[in-house]
């Protein structure tokens, strides 16, 4: 009939691109199958009224979220290319150029700038509906020049990370992102300039081994997936069975990997707060 669907990825919707609600008028909750309206979620922070299940959001839907009220979008020349052109990898021109059709993105994350709290901010925010959020050679460039601006304007850093991990398309030149975030982040932190990390679900593979986890603060929103390698591989290569809510936010806080756990409506408040005293400091 058209009315209920479930989206299979989440909201994802891009709100500086698509605003139209999603197909049907109802959703069903991930985490506990309740049915609601969009505009409920729309109106709840994209968030299940029943189970407060967080449904995946896009970086525009970020920006819109922690931004007083304008931002300026950065950095949007930059797109990913088949450069490496591998024989058996010729499919991959082809999925770039469905994701920005699709999604009306250049890439898996954007960058902006703007004010948090009336705290002039730069925030790069991941898209999952990208290619998994996959981290390609853009992804790290676009975040080191974002750490450049941050240090030239002496402004701090925010990074809302929701990924699969490295883009394997672009081979050792997805997984060298790692090391030039990590070596970009120890400049900034010379500088002497804040960095938050939000980490969102799911943050897993070589984002989580590189740039998600290296914040002054680490944040996640609840029930958030965070890893590298994911729980069923795991549990096939330790042969054992792994700890109830293993690799969740909720988990990683209690084995000291986060510092909070932040409601999405909330989640402003607690960064201005943040930004308040470490801009101080």
């Amino acid at each position: 009939m058209g009315w209920f669907k479930r989206l299979k990825d989440g909201i994802q919707t891009a709100t500086k691109f698509k605003k139209e609600t999603p197909d049907g008028l109802w959703h069903q909750c991930v985490g506990c199958s309740a049915t609601n309206t969009f505009k409920e979620l729309k109106e709840n922070f994209f968030k299940c009224p029943h189970c407060n299940y967080h449904e995946r959001i896009g970086s525009h839907d970020y920006f819109d979220l922690l931004f007083d009220g304008k931002y300026d979008e950065l950095l949007t020349e930059f797109e990913s290319y088949d450069f490496l052109e591998f024989k058996d990898l010729k499919k991959y021109k082809k999925r770039l150029e469905v994701a920005r059709t699709k999604t009306g993105l250049s890439d898996a994350i954007s960058i902006a700038s703007g004010k948090l709290g009336k705290k002039p901010v730069i925030i790069a925010a991941m898209d999952f509906s990208f290619i998994g959020g996959s981290m390609g050679s853009v992804v790290g460039e676009k975040i080191a020049r974002s750490i450049d601006l941050c240090i030239e304007l002496h402004v701090p850093l925010l990074i809302l990370s929701k990924s699969g991990g490295a883009r394997m398309m672009e081979s050792a030149f997805s997984l060298m992102q790692m090391a030039k975030t990590a070596a970009k982040l120890s400049e900034l932190a010379k500088a002497g300039i804040p960095y938050l990390s939000v980490m969102t679900d799911p943050t897993t593979g070589g984002v989580t081994a590189s740039f998600a986890m290296l914040g002054d603060v680490n944040i996640s929103e609840p029930g958030a997936l965070i890893g590298f390698a994911g729980p069923r591989v795991i549990k096939e290569a330790i042969k054992q069975d792994l700890p109830e809510g293993f690799q969740r936010a909720e988990f990683l806080l209690e084995h000291g990997f986060l510092d909070f756990i932040v409601d999405r409506s909330d989640l402003k408040a607690r960064l201005d707060d943040l930004l308040t005293h470490l801009v101080a400091a």
